[in-house]
């Protein structure tokens, strides 16, 4: 193979690899918030998705109670008031009314 060979196929090598790097990430990015929306007051207890509003854990089913205000799921765009569920910033103005 002569150099100027080689030197195409290991930069068509590093090129391919990047772009299949960043792929996931950009999907992943596209795809997050577009058919999916955060709904908090709807998890029952170990059902939560992620982090609560006030911070007491971080992670996926570590919800304690029932219903929590500051628990949340995702669910489908659009479905959460149908399940008495709170946006984001109806969460976050009901915990401050508590404290």
């Amino acid at each position: 193979m002569n150099q100027r060979a080689l030197f195409a196929a290991a930069a068509a090598t590093v090129l391919s690899s990047a772009l299949l790097n960043m792929a996931p990430a950009a999907a992943q990015d596209m795809g997050k918030d577009m058919s999916k929306e955060k709904c908090y007051g709807i998890a029952k207890a170990g059902q939560n998705d992620c982090a609560n509003l006030s911070g007491s854990h971080s992670c996926a089913g570590q919800a304690k109670t029932d219903m929590s205000k500051d628990e949340w799921k995702y669910v489908a765009k659009g479905t959460c008031k149908q399940m008495s569920g709170l946006s984001s910033d109806e969460a976050k103005m009901s915990m401050t009314k508590k404290m």
